[in-house]
This record gives C-alpha cells, structure tokens and sequence, in this order.
C-alpha cells in the first residue's frame, strides 16, 4: 500500500512539474506560402510534405488597416503583436501605438529567443519582432534596434547596415555580449550565449543562385544552441523567399524554396517531437503571385503553374500546429489571433 501511495504522488508531482514548464515555441512563416505554393512543393517532392505529420489545420485573415491586401510588414506585424496595422509600417499600430511582439513578452517570462531568416535579418517578417518603425525601409534604424535589443540568436542577410553605415557606426563593435560568426564552422562550434550570423552584406541570394547554408541546417543549428542555454525558448524560423518566387512568378523557384523550408520544418518537427513540452506552428503572412497549379505530372515531381499577378493576394493562408495548445490554431480566425495564442500559452493556457 505504501509502495502504491508513493507511486501516485511521485506521478502527480511529476505531472504538475509538467504542467508548470514553460512551453517553448517555434513559429516558422513560409513568406508568400499560399496553398497552392505548399501543393506545387508537395507534388514535386514526391507527392509529400512534413506538414501532412501536424496535428491541426487553421485559416488566417491576412488583410492590413484600410486594405483587403497586406504586405509582410503589416501581417509580420499583426502575428508579432495582436494588432492590425497599415502597410509598411512595423511593431506600430493604426493610432501611432507601439506594441510588445510576442518575442518581447517570452523575454519578459523568462525566455531565450532566436530569429532566422533567408532574406536580410532587417527584412519586415523578422523585424516585426524587435523592431517599432513607421517604414519597412529604414533599415538602419531596424538595425540599430536589433543591436539594442535582447534577441540571442540571429541568423540572416544585412550585414552592410550593421558594419557600412551612413552615420558611421559599426553596429556589431557596439554589441559586445554578442559573438559574431562569419560561417556555419563557426557558428556550429560557437558556445557563447549570444550569438550573430549576418549571412550576405545585403539580402541572400535565391536557393537556385547557391544560397548556403541550407535553413534547414541552421534551424537544426539554432535549435540545439537555443534549447541548450536552459530556459524557455521563442523561434521565428522564415523562408522569406517563396514571396520572391511569386513575386517572379517563378515556378522553380517558389517550389525550390518551399522544399527547403520543408526540410527546416522538418527539422523543428523532430526537436518538437523529441522534446514534448515544444508548440511548432507554421503559417504565412500572405499569399504572393496569385499562383494556380495549370498541369503537371506529380509522379516525375513536374508542376506548371500560371500566377495572376507580380503582387500579394488577398486569399486566407493555412495556419498547421503541432504539440501543447496547438488545438487552439484550428478554425478561421485573424492573423492577429495567432499572436493571442501563442500569448495563451505562454501565459499558461492549453
């Protein structure tokens, strides 16, 4: 009977101990990554994709302040924050108010945090979460908002408006807890708590033209340094350029891109499922091209696809989860909404 009493409390303080554990998040945003972009990818990639393995299935509203189509600033912006803003603008809502992202409020409860990005780090999707400008383009004031800010690992383009400044700053000497690395050796072997990875001086080049390192591994990367300091974590992973694919109407590029941010959400899956106690969501901030699937042959991975236009489109976009509260994410909500839930569960709901 003792032995029977001991077993129970030992399950229920083991439970509680559970209960009590911080979820760490990782949201991943394919920029531009409508349905048909994850259907081109998944049919060129052997009819399969990762996101068939996510436990729930949503819808988000992607639309701005005064206009039925966003731009990545204001959705990047609405996800971050929980408020609807005009486009272009970051971190700032429609009456000039500034607003915490959810990057902040985890720093605040006790988290790490990492950002990544296959455009520029100062790009509007990553700078949607540290940064609070009335223009997407000032991208040396973004710049200076992330060397004063708390993020502890950024990976990502941009490196010029750190180091070749028009006031004459070399940002990266003013960021002395930081560790900058120059390449993936490098940024493997670095042990330091805080650490920078400006990729290219300006944005990445496209997968096609030679991009390295892969998203993939550096989300692998990322997660093993981030999960490795001991708290709670938040994680923007973005494959930024399946926007600039639609934006080319592009085929082979916006399914080249696609396949790699599938690779990386594979990656994060697989800590997700190892770990237990990780929320994966993975979502975009819009749809680009208009992109229709025309023809194709899935079985030799071929894919035609004809775009109705150069820009962003109003359509909703899939919203996948994966892991604790993640039962929340299914539905039809705002893009706002997907903010209100991460805050939920960092703030202990389920």
């Amino acid at each position: 009977m003792k032995n029977l009493i001991f077993y129970f409390l030992l399950t229920f303080s083991l439970t509680l101990q559970a209960q009590d554990k911080s979820t760490n998040i990782i949201l991943m945003i394919g920029d531009g990554m409508g349905l048909t972009q994850i259907s081109a990818g998944m049919y060129a990639n052997n009819n399969k994709t990762v996101l068939e393995e996510f436990t729930y299935v949503g819808l988000s509203k992607t639309y701005a302040t005064g206009k039925l189509i966003t731009d990545s600033a204001a959705s990047g912006t609405a996800m971050a924050t929980g408020v609807k803003t005009y486009n272009g603008v970051i971190g700032i809502d429609s009456k000039n108010v500034s607003h915490q992202s959810i990057l902040e409020i985890c720093h605040e409860l006790g988290y790490s945090s990492a950002l990544l990005a296959t455009s520029s780090i100062l790009h509007a999707t990553p700078a949607s979460f540290y940064a609070k400008v009335p223009s997407r383009s000032m991208y040396e004031e973004i710049a200076l908002q992330l060397s004063q800010h708390n993020v502890d690992l950024f990976v990502g383009g941009g490196r010029k408006f750190f180091e070749n400044r028009e006031d004459g700053k070399n940002l990266k000497n003013e960021m002395s807890a930081y560790e900058f690395v120059n390449d993936v050796e490098t940024f493997k072997k670095s042990t330091s708590n805080k650490i920078g990875f400006l990729t290219y001086d300006e944005e990445p080049p496209s997968l096609l033209e030679g991009r390295e390192p892969s998203l993939a591994s550096l989300t692998k990367i990322s997660l093993e340094k981030i999960s490795a300091l001991g708290k709670p974590f938040f994680m923007m992973v973005e494959g930024s350029q399946i926007d600039w694919g639609g934006h080319d109407n592009n085929t082979s590029y916006v399914i080249s891109e696609f396949k790699e941010f599938d690779s990386a959400i594979r990656n994060a899956l697989e800590f997700a499922k190892a770990d237990g106690n990780t929320l994966v969501i993975v979502t975009a901030d819009h749809e680009t091209g208009g992109m229709a699937i025309s023809g194709g042959n899935f079985e030799k991975g071929k894919i035609r696809a004809k775009f109705t236009t150069r820009g962003h489109s109003a359509a909703m976009v899939p919203v996948f989860s994966f892991g604790p509260s993640s039962k929340q994410f299914s539905g039809i909500y705002e893009n706002t909404a997907i903010f209100d839930k991460m805050h939920s569960t960092v703030k202990g709901g389920n």
